[in-house]
């Protein structure tokens, strides 16, 4: 007779130590809906959310997928948001306007230098407050092209998840080969 588990359970798999979601631990949807909440915090985002994912049983592929999908959807509600409330509000202040052309005339030689692609390289740093809600802060604040900016944002956003993607599979290659 086959003794019946609860939680999840330690599984060896492709390499890396895998944890197996099971019936009577979270289910698949609970965990990408985790994955996905994770991805919208402010401060974590996609560097959280990769290994919560891969940590609480859903496959690395689906897991860096899912978490790459919900974190790039962050940048319209951020740019289009700070558009409109500027448009409708902090535009009739004229301190603000101030401060606004004054970070924009500092901000333009380095977009004049770096342009997207310094953009990109911004949000590929995998580390806190590097993420799509700074990056669309930042090409809202220096009046970038929205749809240049959010292929640069995705390409940051890319190449951060492959680099946690790959220190996350590491590590875990590394914890399964100290218990076994």
């Amino acid at each position: 007779m086959k003794k019946e588990t609860r939680g999840p359970q330690f599984e060896s798999g492709r390499g890396y130590l895998f944890l197996k979601v099971n019936k009577n631990s979270m289910d698949v949807l609970s965990v990408a809906g985790l994955v996905i909440l994770t991805t919208f915090s402010p401060i974590v985002e996609i560097n959280g959310s990769i290994p919560v994912g891969i940590s609480l049983g859903l496959d690395p592929l689906a897991t860096f997928l899912l978490a790459i999908s919900a974190n790039i959807l962050i940048f319209f509600p951020v740019f289009f948001g700070l558009k409109i409330t500027y448009k409708n509000f902090f535009s009739r202040i004229r301190a603000f306007n101030r401060y606004l052309e004054k970070t924009r005339k500092k901000g333009k030689p380095y977009i004049d230098k770096y342009g997207y692609i310094g953009l990109a390289l911004f949000m590929a740093l995998p580390s806190p407050l590097t993420g799509v809600y700074t990056g669309s802060l930042l090409a809202w604040l220096l009046n970038m092209e929205w749809k240049k900016s959010i292929a640069s944002i995705f390409l940051g956003v890319l190449i951060n998840g492959v680099i946690i993607l790959g220190v996350v599979l590491g590590l875990f290659s590394f914890l399964k080969f100290l218990i076994y």
